[in-house]
């Protein structure tokens, strides 16, 4: 495989189990943004596919608007949809993933160094709460101020 589709396993293999990702959410987060069909092409040729730690899961990988592609590569797209409810994705009337819900964010499940420790913060970090002491932090805007807060000060 060329270097292209290398850059597209290594992205598809860090998408987790119940979330998706677009093709051309895939083609920014290897740094080549407007060739999505590109991307379609490199998953057309997986040589790894399926849900195993170690395959390559490009059922995982469906249009913008949570369509599948008519011609997934390994059993067609009731093979990908099944594929898909088994990890917990559901399917809106239309039968598209509903992006909202299920779109990656493109974050490590676990965001580790080699030694284990945290690489950065939990996604549920409060940035608001953090920053009410610093200069940075603008209690007049602040939406979840805490007790040391301007905002939430009792005047």
């Amino acid at each position: 495989m060329g270097d292209y589709a290398e850059r597209v396993f290594a992205v598809v293999r860090r998408i987790p189990a119940g979330k998706v990702a677009s093709y051309g959410q895939v083609a920014r987060l290897i740094g080549s943004p407007r060739t999505a069909r590109y991307v379609g092409f490199a998953l057309h040729a997986n040589p790894e596919p399926g849900t195993d730690e170690d395959c390559i899961p490009c059922h995982r990988v469906v249009f913008k608007d949570g369509r599948m592609a008519t011609g997934f590569a390994f059993g067609g797209p009731d093979e990908q949809r099944k594929m898909l409810a088994a990890e917990g994705i559901t399917f809106d009337e239309e039968g598209r993933v509903p992006m909202e819900q299920f779109q990656w964010d493109g974050r490590p499940a676990q965001a580790t160094d080699a030694d284990g420790l945290p690489t950065a913060p939990p996604p549920d970090f409060d940035w608001e709460a953090e920053l009410a002491e610093h200069p940075l932090h603008h209690c007049e805007t602040c939406e979840n101020p805490r007790p040391d807060c301007a905002k939430g000060r009792k005047a």
